[in-house]
């Protein structure tokens, strides 16, 4: 198999031209052209950490704080989920579950595997981990629906002092904790993992 590397070419990564190896910016764009990007991994693994410190306190610190009658009740995400079971709403409850719960804590597994995977040698196949990566750039757009159901919320419910609801800290830390994990994925060198294939382990 011959591929653009191995035929001395490079792609560029902002409007997809093609060049020769050795020109080091794009005569379209006029953006750097670098055969691989040698940082990409510590700033993946960067973007993650801060990312897992962010979504810790998204999940210790109430996401909602719900007034009524001058009574203000404050509720965890998980303890959002337990209310909207016991009020029969379990549709909405799965779904904010899978939102705010399994799907950051999956992306956070699969990120961390696929670095660890890609910083020395394997011999996984390589069309699995681009089904990862691809799955992760993909999940990403849809982790910020519990943010957009507090926001909803919070404009909708405000009646004063009877009821309202206002965000509360967490919804912050969760937020954070998206974009960064967004970033993450976004920071991976996809053209390693091809790599495995044809030149054995990316370093």
């Amino acid at each position: 198999m011959i591929t653009a590397r191995s035929a001395g070419l490079v792609g560029c990564r902002s409007c997809g031209l093609v060049a020769p190896a050795d020109q080091l910016t794009c005569a379209r764009c006029g953006a750097p052209l670098q055969s691989r990007d040698d940082t990409s991994l510590q700033r993946v693994w960067a973007w993650w950490t801060v990312g897992l410190l962010a979504y810790i306190p998204a999940n210790i610190y109430p996401m909602l704080l719900t007034t009524q009658v001058f009574r203000t009740k404050e509720s965890t995400i998980l303890e959002g989920v337990l209310d909207l079971m016991q009020h029969g709403d379990h549709l909405v409850a799965i779904i904010i579950f899978l939102a705010s719960v399994f799907i950051p804590v999956a992306k956070f597994v699969t990120i961390a595997f696929l670095a660890a995977t890609l910083a020395r040698p394997h011999k996984r196949e390589t069309h699995q981990l681009l089904r990862l990566y691809d799955i992760v750039e993909f999940i990403g757009r849809w982790s910020m629906i519990d943010v957009f159901v507090v926001a909803i919320l919070s404009t909708l419910v405000q009646f004063g002092s009877l009821a309202s609801i206002n965000p509360g800290f967490a919804a912050v830390s969760f937020a954070l904790s998206v974009i960064f994990t967004m970033l993450a994925a976004q920071s991976f060198d996809s053209r390693m993992i091809w790599d495995q294939l044809q030149d054995g382990p990316a370093r």
